[in-house]
């Protein structure tokens, strides 16, 4: 088959979702198919072109002025139609059989190109974007609830809670918030098929997205290549040779970074505890653990090889995300590593860390401490549970396994396409 893969992000400078994507392209290329990459790049001044592992990706770019609200409205509407278009420009020019939108950025022009090609459209769903303008259901950080729905009355809260007393001034931009929305869902919707990539997103789909009723919504998870993650890992050299508790991503309120002090005080921690990522709430870490003596290790954003490396040696890998995860990369290469996990009991993590068999689960900042504390002090514990967390990935996100699901989905919707017109 002729793949076209329109994605948000891609390597080597990207997140979760671009390594993702990346792991489809290239296992989709290692079983015969041809694969083409589109990349939407917001706030690059030129189209162009790039190479990554043999892929070339073309890079389209597009506005986005530095100004909340105002730089949603140039990455989404003023995007769709200019990416639409180059999409359309780029079908006409190489035939493709099928195109596989990755996430939110890509999804609608995805679907209006093929509207107006004749193509097939697949999109991924990787996190609530579909059903909430801010993609993570969280309108109070310090509450940790989550929105029920984006209504006019739950966005003036979001608003409230996202930018204080200022967060007023946007009011009046909630009905474009909405249309935005409402946009988006139907987009989606227009598409052959859906995937989404956990248990919990495909049921708030369900639950939260009516335009989607009738769609082909199927779970079908990230592909992980799991052989692949132990050789880099093994290559890097030991970062450090005394024990430590780690945490990777984002530091970010939704990432439930503010929790790590507490957490690795509550639970009286003797290793270090060393951070692989960089955000906002960097500051206020590094004086919380100097004010309550922890040894806090903030390395910021490192390569992949090297962010591997360090998962491979961790004693214990600290999860504490509030915000409903989808289903994170971090867990799956922790798991396909046997990292011993203490997570946060949130969205899609369910999938992965299954409680006192792949991981510990808890619901609160203060059981997160208590099984990190476990983890530290039962290494038997430890290590039932890496096993376990490495043996449940292999038999469930192994990129093989997960590939034929998604060679089977593009080929029934081309077949329902064709059937469709005659």
């Amino acid at each position: 088959m002729r793949v076209l893969l329109a994605t948000d992000s891609f390597p080597p400078n990207c997140g979760g979702s671009g390594w993702s994507t990346y792991e489809l392209a290239r296992g989709l290329r290692t079983r015969g198919h041809a694969v083409s990459v589109v990349q939407p790049r917001p706030r690059q001044d030129a189209d162009g072109t790039r190479d990554y592992d043999g892929f070339v990706v073309v890079e389209v770019a597009a506005t986005a002025p530095p100004v909340p609200l105002v730089r949603n409205y140039f990455k989404n509407e003023r995007l769709w139609a200019q990416l639409t278009e180059r999409l359309v420009q780029h079908i006409r020019e190489s035939p493709t059989d099928i195109i596989h939108a990755q996430h939110v950025l890509t999804t609608i022009p995805a679907v209006r190109a093929g509207d107006a090609t004749g193509v097939p459209v697949v999109a991924t769903v990787r996190d609530y974007w579909p059903v909430c303008y801010w993609s993570d259901l969280i309108y109070d950080f310090d509450a940790d609830r989550l929105c029920e729905a984006c209504t006019p009355a739950n966005m003036r809260r979001c608003l409230r809670g996202r930018a204080g007393t200022a967060g007023t001034l946007a009011w009046p931009l909630i009905p474009y918030m909405r249309a935005n929305l409402r946009r988006k869902r139907e987009g989606l919707g227009a598409a052959d098929a859906v995937i989404a990539v956990s248990s919990v997103i495909g049921a708030d789909l369900k639950a939260r997205a009516p335009e989607l009723a009738g769609s082909d919504v199927r779970q079908i998870p990230n592909p992980v290549d799991i052989a692949g993650i132990r050789r880099a890992a093994e290559a890097a050299p030991r970062p450090l040779a005394e024990p430590y508790a780690l945490y990777v991503g984002k530091l970010e309120p939704n990432k439930g970074a503010g929790l790590l002090v507490d957490v690795a005080r509550s639970a009286r921690l003797r290793w270090p505890l060393v951070v692989v990522g960089d955000g906002r709430l960097r500051g206020s870490l590094d004086a919380d653990a100097a004010a309550g003596g922890v040894d806090l290790r903030i390395r910021g954003w490192l390569p992949r090889d090297q962010v591997l490396g360090w998962m491979r040696h961790a004693s214990v890998l600290v999860f504490p995300s509030h915000g409903p995860e989808s289903l994170s990369r971090v867990l799956l290469e922790a798991a396909a590593l046997g990292v011993p996990i203490a997570a946060m009991d949130t969205g899609g993590t369910r999938d992965i860390v299954i409680h006192e068999r792949t991981g510990l689960l808890s619901d609160s900042a203060r059981g997160l401490a208590r099984d990190v504390a476990r983890l530290a002090s039962d290494r038997q514990l430890a290590s039932r549970l890496g096993d376990g967390a490495r043996l449940h990935v292999e038999r469930t996100f192994d990129a093989p396994a997960i590939l034929t699901r998604v060679e089977q989905l593009y080929t029934d919707v081309i077949a329902h396409r064709r059937g469709s017109r005659g």
